[in-house]
């Protein structure tokens, strides 16, 4: 789909959720520095999709490639350790710690120390309200704020491919778009690869460079966003017909113009 080099590739992937076969056959790539989004309703294998990518739950057959490196039945460790660093749904923010240090739990994974307090004031430039909380606990964030300590968490890592799960769950449209925002800005000044999980298909087609659509577990359609966008059934049952179709295309466009970021 991408002439890129892919930074990701998985191929023929099956993976049973205990006793359901929650993914069935999936190939799915991720070019260099390209955000590619995975969309699909509830129960459509997208969460266990990311969770098998990270090694926290191993595949029944099939192989995920990582920089050509085959990584599926790594520990979820090693393969953050590799580069490739989840975020999960729900957040899943240490709630009693404060949020300093719950961004600085990400740097776990990190080979080298160093540069530690220059990434800090990085997470701190794109989420400018974790640094107005940095005191507090992060069970006392709003539901946004949460989402933006848990990618900041994820960030301090350094990673190469991140994956992202449900972004906006639980966000009201203007910290959606906010939350957006900032992970397009990130891919643009760190180039970044990134694979999103996302249900407001409108947004994360309007966001990413490529797309895959999910339905029980199987991949039903695949290509360039704008390819995407132009099907029927994609405005039909994932844009609700026109007017989102349009809302999405606009901010694609509104996006591809804006060169640098503040």
């Amino acid at each position: 789909m991408s002439v890129k080099a892919p930074i990701l590739a998985v191929k023929n992937l099956e993976t049973w959720y205990g006793p359901v076969n929650a993914i069935k056959g999936v190939n799915l790539e991720v070019a260099q520095g390209h955000i590619v989004a995975v969309l699909g309703a509830n129960g459509a294998g997208k969460t266990t999709l990311l969770n098998t990518i990270a090694g926290v739950i191993d595949p029944f057959k099939g192989s995920i490639e990582y920089r050509g490196q085959i990584i599926q039945g790594c520990e979820p460790d090693q393969v953050a350790r590799g580069g490739v660093v989840l975020v999960p749904e729900g957040r899943q923010v240490f709630p009693f710690l404060s949020v300093r240090d719950n961004l600085m739990m990400g740097t776990f994974a990190r080979a080298s120390r160093a540069e530690l307090q220059t990434d800090l004031s990085l997470v701190f430039s794109w989420f400018p309200r974790l640094l107005e909380r940095q005191d507090q606990h992060g069970g006392l964030l709003s539901g946004g704020e949460q989402q933006m300590l848990a990618i900041g968490r994820a960030l301090m890592a350094r990673p190469s491919l991140l994956l992202l799960d449900e972004p906006s769950l639980g966000l009201s449209p203007i910290l959606t778009r906010e939350i957006f925002s900032i992970i397009k800005r990130i891919n643009a000044e760190l180039g970044t690869s990134m694979l999103v999980v996302e249900q407001n298909a409108a947004i994360a087609l309007a966001t990413a460079d490529e797309g895959y659509i999910m339905e029980l577990g199987r991949i039903v359609a695949a290509g360039t966003c704008t390819e995407l966008m132009a099907k029927d059934d994609v405005k039909e049952f994932y844009l609700g017909g026109g007017d989102a179709l349009a809302r999405a295309d606009g901010q694609q466009q509104r996006w591809k113009r804006r060169k640098t970021w503040r």
